[in-house]
């Protein structure tokens, strides 16, 4: 028998997309190397789109905790250890979510399963083969090797991924070798800590505001108070010999030392943990040559790698499953139009090069040196300019990045995440956020007199339709046509619809759904 897809990884990303095939109506099968979830602390949340994106899938209130919608960030955040002002923008595009990686795998893991997701932990892929039917796998259990016939596979397992390596796919990048990053949980003296702006003030150096690191000559330095944990205390370093000993609070402090030239009392953190207490030499940024090998697929840091903060990995992981989830389960399904699959590479590769980008000029300015320094002086100037800081801003959350439609841009937001919009529903305003839980494609049709709706008879086993008016009157448009990824795939601002805007709204709906109007 073969099964729709096997996924191998059970952390966030291959959980995410096992969500996402299930809600299409595939029953995905997870294989999970560890026997039992890991809790070694990774990332600490989730930042950008994809917090948006965990909202339109109504796992932003599991995750955070908090039943109110996501709300940007405008205040601070930084590039390059530098701090981008987001008070200087009309609307900020960066979101934040706070939480540990493996309450982020918690939620999936229990959303997978309300799903009806199989999941198998203590199995891992070992081998595989293709043909032109299915990708044959080999699989260790707790109870010896077996093999599973799979019409699809996709690599979920990580910056070592094995599936990427049986695939043939190489890996390209960059090593940071020189680089030593410190970082531990640790308690730091209560009096130094300002009770309004929470700057961690040291004697002998001064105020370091949370999250806002610190790049200087011999290093640099960060303090992330996150809330409910002790505060996380960072150091980077280059050219340092490498100690044998373990790493130890006293080996962070001295390295604060270092860098800052003032001493910074760390003591342990309360309670059992997990804590992080760990040291790790160099660094990679690389993207796989291919995200796809005929009908195997990589997803998330198996497909790319990166040397950065604000976890770029993660954030860019959960969009890539979203992106695939709904391509992949019409694939299985039958319904996919020609080339839908291909399009997954194409997108997510222009999100990872982006990426790329982000994390190698990051690295570029935070390295030694008095050349660099003189550079960030002058990027620092160019900080001041509200179109840079917007472009950063995109750039770090990722919503800088426009899918090619098929078409010209006609509606500026066609190739984008779909807006945040308030709609009046019959008991109340609804957001459209919580109208694409199903994962499935959406024609919001807020033009008073239906006439997007009425252009698609008979298509309601394939796309829902919605006709509502907006809340506000200031809405972006009048009628969206949305991917199940929460991508708009045709827009119109029109009260009434032209001729034109109906044959672009038909060619969209076959394009990416195979929905044929009739003439």
């Amino acid at each position: 028998m073969i099964t729709d897809v096997v996924i191998a990884g059970g952390g966030p990303n291959g959980l995410m997309l096992a969500c996402e095939l299930s809600l299409a109506g595939i029953r995905p099968i997870v294989l999970e190397r560890l026997p039992e979830p890991s809790d070694v602390p990774k990332a600490n949340g989730l930042l950008g789109q994809v917090v948006r994106l965990v909202d339109h899938r109504g796992l932003y209130e599991r995750l955070s905790g908090n039943p109110a919608p996501p709300q940007p960030n405008s205040a601070y955040f930084m590039f390059a250890a530098m701090g981008l002002n987001l008070s200087l923008l009309d609307d900020s595009p960066v979101y934040g979510l706070t939480a540990p990686q493996s309450h982020i795998v918690q939620v999936l893991y229990e959303r997978a399963l309300e799903l009806g997701v199989e999941i198998r932990r203590g199995h891992e892929v070992v081998g595989l083969a293709q043909d032109n039917d299915a990708v044959t796998v080999d699989v260790t259990g707790p109870d010896g090797t077996y093999q599973m016939r799979a019409q699809y596979l996709v690599g979920a397992d990580g910056a070592h991924s094995v599936t990427r390596k049986l695939s043939g796919i190489g890996f390209p990048g960059v090593s940071y070798d020189r680089r030593t990053d410190r970082t531990a949980h640790a308690t730091v003296p209560g009096e130094w800590v300002d009770p309004i702006t929470g700057a961690l003030d040291i004697p002998g150096y001064g105020a370091v505001l949370p999250f806002l690191p610190h790049r200087l000559e011999h290093g640099g330095f960060s303090y992330a108070p996150l809330p409910g944990h002790p505060p996380l205390v960072s150091t980077i370093e280059w050219d340092q010999p490498e100690p044998r000993e373990p790493m130890s609070l006293d080996e962070l402090a001295t390295s604060v030392r270092r860098v800052l030239g003032a001493d910074l009392p760390l003591g342990l953190p309360p309670g059992d943990g997990p804590h992080v207490l760990r040291r790790v030499t160099g660094g990679n940024t690389r993207l796989a040559e291919h995200f796809r090998d005929h009908r195997v697929f990589l997803v998330g840091d198996a497909a790319h790698v990166y040397t950065a903060g604000g976890g770029p990995g993660l954030n860019l992981g959960l969009q890539d499953a979203v992106n695939l989830g709904w391509k992949l389960a019409a694939a299985v399904l039958g319904t996919a139009p020609l080339g839908l699959l291909d399009t997954y590479e194409t997108e997510r590769r222009q999100a990872a090069r982006r990426m790329v980008m982000y994390a190698q000029a990051q690295a570029a300015l935070l390295a030694p040196g008095s050349d660099v320094t003189a550079l960030r002086e002058v990027f620092a100037e160019l900080l001041d300019d509200r179109d840079t800081v917007q472009r950063l801003a995109d750039l770090t959350a990722g919503t800088d990045i426009r899918y090619d439609m098929g078409e010209p841009y006609p509606h500026p937001l066609v190739g984008r995440f779909a807006p945040d919009l308030r709609l009046d529903g019959p008991t109340g305003t609804v957001r459209l956020a919580e109208l694409t839980r199903n994962a499935r494609p959406l024609l919001l049709d807020l033009t008073g007199n239906a006439s997007a709706a009425k252009a698609l008879p008979g298509s309601h086993d394939k796309v829902d339709i919605v006709t509502t008016g907006p809340h506000t009157p200031a809405s972006p448009a009048t009628a969206l046509l949305l991917r199940p990824d929460c991508y708009v795939a045709w827009a119109s601002s029109s009260p009434q619809l032209d001729a034109a805007e109906l044959d672009a709204l038909h060619a969209a709906t076959q394009l990416w759904f195979g929905v044929t109007v009739p003439a």
